[in-house]
């Protein structure tokens, strides 16, 4: 009965969680999509919230694709998230 309780909690409190937090406290694995037009500058974390601070494509940007690896002390759940830039839509 008690690892019934216990399987419960841990359900409810992993499918309760953003993409966001999954990917940072649990190892999980996100995918953004930019807005077309939008360039990747930085990303950062502020406590559970991703910020991304992007830009507007000039004619020599290249359209990239960034992969964004946690490397934790024990290299256990280590999260993932990938960026994915697009031109504009014609």
């Amino acid at each position: 009965m008690k690892k019934i309780i216990l399987f419960t909690i841990i359900l409810l409190t992993i499918t309760s969680c953003t993409e966001n937090q999954r990917a940072r406290q649990f190892g999980g694995k996100e995918t953004i999509s930019l807005l077309p037009g939008e360039k990747l500058v930085n990303v950062t974390w502020k406590q559970d919230d991703l910020w991304i601070l992007t830009r507007e494509f000039t004619k020599k940007d290249t359209i990239d694709i960034y992969l964004f690896k946690e490397k934790s002390s024990f290299e256990l759940m280590e999260g993932e998230i990938t960026i994915n830039e697009s031109i504009f839509n014609q």
